[in-house]
């Protein structure tokens, strides 16, 4: 496993967020951007760890918990529990760290951050990776999401948690193996004081989406999607998708016509990024990103 520091950092309303901050090699020389890896709702920062041994230590990448997830802490309200919320709370961890300018590679929830944040300052944004996710979100994806997220289940040991892992995720990576699905439940879940796992999250993140889908997705993305023409970007659609509909992928890629557009087969949302086809083009995304 890659090596990286641990960061805790305030924000504004008093809580204390954590992130992952995975170094650029000694002597390597800087690309002028430092990545930034957002999660989907409720993942946490484990997710990028197949992408960072995969990138190596070629670049400094910084892999946040949002607020509710991992090491972060718990929001005590709940409706800020929200895009724009998390939004925010990237800025402040980017002018912790002192970094002016990142790439983007945000999955699901992820990547409708990174279109808010490359629309809000793009001067700040030197590339966005959108990883199964677009303007629009399938309706069917979100439901079989949201009949799960808080709801938690009977788990009293770890062979509990991999298989309640792999019933509910089955549908997206069909082909997936015992080992696969035990460091996905790894990733997911942490052990409690007991020793049982439990999953690493607040479940109440998934009160404001429940009272209202807006705070899952605003009423219409198109519009900030569409000032992204002037951002190198990569849109990564999983082939078995039911998140990313292939209508809205082929809209993005007509409403952006410079993006590049990657569809990884075999897997649905979302594409963990180990895959080949996803990591060769995050790696041939970068370099031209480091290019300009």
């Amino acid at each position: 496993m890659a090596v990286y520091s641990d960061v805790y950092y305030p924000v504004s309303d008093g809580l204390r967020l954590y992130a992952r901050d995975y170094p650029l090699a000694e002597g390597v020389p800087e690309p002028g951007f430092t990545l930034l890896c957002l999660h989907g709702l409720s993942r946490n920062s484990a997710d990028f760890e197949p992408l960072c041994e995969g990138l190596g230590d070629g670049y400094r990448i910084v892999v946040p918990d949002q607020r509710g997830r991992g090491l972060s802490d718990w929001d005590s309200d709940s409706n800020r529990y929200h895009l724009l919320t998390y939004v925010q709370d990237m800025w402040q961890l980017l002018d912790h760290l002192q970094i002016e300018k990142v790439l983007i590679v945000g999955t699901s929830m992820g990547g409708l951050m990174g279109m808010v944040m490359a629309g809000q300052r793009p001067d700040r944004i030197a590339g966005l990776a959108i990883n199964d996710v677009g303007p629009e979100v399938d309706p069917a994806g979100l439901s079989r999401i949201m009949s799960y997220v808080g709801k938690g289940g009977e788990i009293t040991c770890w062979d509990d948690a991999v298989e309640h892992t792999r019933a509910l995720n089955t549908v997206c990576f069909p082909d997936y193996n015992r080992s696969q699905w035990l460091t996905m439940a790894q990733r997911l879940y942490r052990e409690n004081d007991a020793g049982v796992p439990v999953v690493a999250y607040d479940p109440m993140i998934s009160a404001p989406i429940a009272s209202s889908v807006e705070h899952a997705v605003p009423a219409d993305l198109w519009p900030v999607f569409r000032t992204l023409k002037d951002t190198p970007l990569l849109v990564l659609r999983g082939a078995l998708s039911d998140l990313l509909s292939r209508q809205c992928f082929l809209r993005m890629q007509q409403e952006v016509p410079d993006c590049v557009a990657v569809e990884v087969p075999g897997v649905g949302h979302a594409p963990a990024l180990d895959e080949k086809e996803a990591l060769k083009a995050i790696q041939q995304f970068i370099a031209t990103c480091s290019q300009q």
